[in-house]
This record gives C-alpha cells, sequence and structure tokens, in this order.
C-alpha cells in the first residue's frame, strides 16, 4: 500500500500544474466565431478542468476596451476548459486573460524538492539545499495567471500591451504580430505592478503537424512538437530578450516564488504564462504597406491602360 501511495505521489509531483491558454487560431477574421482552450497540466495536455468559481477574471481587450467575459461562454469537454466566442469583434492584435484565484498544494520535503526541480523554481530549490531545510515539509498558497495574443484581421493595434493587473504578468514590449522567424522579442515581467528583476524565465515553441491542425489541434493531442526550453533571468527592470529562432506558437512561462512566516502556510507562489503565434504563412507586411503596394499596382495598370 505504501508503495503505490508513493507511485502514485511521484506520478502527481511530475506532472507540470502548468496552466496555459491555447487558441484554435491566433489569426482570425473579423465577426468570426473563436474557442480558446484552457489546459490545466501541460503545454500538450489538460489534466482537468479549471471550475468557475476559481476564475476571478476572464477579460478581452480590443479596440482600447476591455470586456470582463461571462463564465456561461465556458464549456468542459473532459479535461479541458472551453471558452467559446460566437464572434470576435473590431480588427486589430487583441489579449485575453484569465486570472484564478488561490489554492493550497501541501508535501513532504522530497517531493517538494521534485516539483521544484520539475517545474523550474531552481532559486527556492537552492535555498532549500543551501540552508538546511530540503527535507522540510511545504504548504504552498498558488494561483495562476494567464494570457494569449490573437491578430484579428489585418489592423495592428496596441491591446497586447494591455497590463491587465493581474497579481503577475508578462508584458510584451512589441506587437508579436509584427515579427518573423530571427526577430527579437521584449517581454516584461511585472509582479504587483512593479517590475520583477532575477527571476527565471522560460520559453519554448511548438510546432503544429499538418495545415489544418491550426484550427483543429482536437486540444493538442499528436498535434504538437516543442523543443527543449530556453531559460532566462529578467534584469533590473524585469525585461527579458528573447530570439524567435523558430515559427510556431510561442510560450513563456515563470513561477515567482516566495516563503513566508505564516503558521499554516510555507510559501505563495504566482504563475503566469503567455502565448501567442509566430509565422504560419501569414504577410508580416504593415497594413499601411499593402494598401500602398496594392494602389501602386492599381495605379500602374491604369496608366498603362490609358496610355
Amino acid at each position: 500500500m505504501k508503495k503505490l501511495l508513493g507511485l502514485l505521489l511521484c506520478l502527481v509531483i511530475l506532472s507540470s500544474h502548468d496552466m496555459v491558454l491555447k487558441p484554435y487560431s491566433y489569426h482570425v477574421k473579423p465577426g468570426s466565431p473563436l474557442q480558446i482552450a484552457l489546459f490545466n497540466g501541460t503545454f500538450d495536455k489538460s489534466d482537468n478542468i479549471i471550475t468557475r468559481d476559481r476564475m476571478l477574471d476572464v477579460s478581452l481587450v480590443a479596440q482600447s476596451s476591455r470586456t470582463r467575459l461571462d463564465t456561461a461562454l465556458w464549456t468542459d469537454e473532459g479535461t479541458t476548459s472551453i471558452l467559446e466566442l460566437p464572434e470576435v469583434t473590431g480588427s486589430g492584435t487583441q489579449v485575453l486573460g484569465v486570472s484564478t484565484g488561490p489554492r493550497v498544494y501541501r508535501a513532504d520535503g522530497a517531493g517538494f524538492n521534485k516539483y521544484l526541480k520539475h517545474d523550474g523554481v531552481l532559486d527556492e530549490l537552492s535555498w532549500r539545499e543551501n540552508n538546511g531545510t530540503a527535507q522540510d515539509s511545504a504548504a504552498e498558497r498558488y494561483s495562476k495567471h494567464v494570457k494569449t495574443i490573437i491578430q484579428v484581421g489585418e489592423d495592428k493595434t496596441g491591446d497586447w500591451s494591455t497590463v491587465l493587473g493581474y497579481p503577475i504578468e508578462l508584458v510584451p514590449m512589441s506587437n508579436p504580430y509584427e515579427l518573423q522567424k530571427g526577430d527579437m522579442i521584449k517581454l516584461k515581467l511585472l509582479r504587483a505592478g512593479e517590475p520583477l528583476a532575477n527571476q527565471l524565465v522560460y520559453a519554448n515553441c511548438a510546432h503544429y503537424h499538418g495545415e489544418d491542425a491550426m484550427h483543429n489541434h482536437d486540444h493538442g493531442e499528436d498535434q504538437e512538437h516543442s523543443h527543449d526550453d530556453q531559460s532566462f533571468r529578467t534584469d533590473a527592470n524585469g525585461v527579458i530578450e528573447a530570439t524567435l529562432d523558430q515559427e510556431g506558437i510561442w510560450y513563456f512561462r515563470t513561477i515567482h516564488m516566495q516563503r513566508l512566516d505564516d503558521p499554516e502556510l510555507t510559501h505563495e507562489s504566482n504563475w503566469a504564462t503567455l502565448t501567442f503565434e509566430l509565422g504560419h504563412g501569414h504577410s508580416h507586411l504593415p497594413g499601411w504597406l499593402k494598401y500602398a503596394l496594392i494602389g501602386a499596382l492599381v495605379l500602374g495598370v491604369l496608366y498603362f491602360v490609358i496610355r
């Protein structure tokens, strides 16, 4: 029985606890419907749904306006929560965010250490090892705050830079949909609205198999392939710089953990993720340049016809 309980504990520990928003398509036409999956587990597989009472905020920012979305728009499919927007209005670069309330995770010393190592909370793991507390059990209060950026139509707008005011938040410093493979992106990490320095942030890029997988990726089952994580540390201004060396779905994540002086809790953590798409056959020309080129082509044709 003890061996069975130990095995179950290992399975729980070795399962990542990330939460991430995954639109069925990151490029949509104005007026079209959109489904966005909320994975709670790993980027590739959701282990369980998020109950509505945990969702403290669900916001969509478009046309410089923030809309709090009704939880009635959510449905559950197996272990995945699905947000169904009947119509995406306007044209521009939009951001969707979800912030959850806290839960408590308890583990013995060995289990907590495995979790810290697996999920990349290496600063706290190092502190425990260097301060003789590696065998101490832990009670961690955690909450998760996730964002995704989508491109609606052709217009590039500034809503992608909106700060939602979550306890922790990754904010891009340039529009991801104006970038292409090989470009560098800067992200600022905010904790309680202030830049968070010297924090580990991880990045990954997932690729879809097949042209139709972007629109029907079946919640990640056998449709994606991820490379190894890249790791960064925020500078004094809370900023990281990452080279977007692959086309696909970019996924940034971080876990900020602090120790508590509390008789019931030993730690508090706040988790943040950010997703957006790079490439996938879309033009990277700015909208104004496209219209200028089209206009020049029309004028050229008219000139030759009149001549």
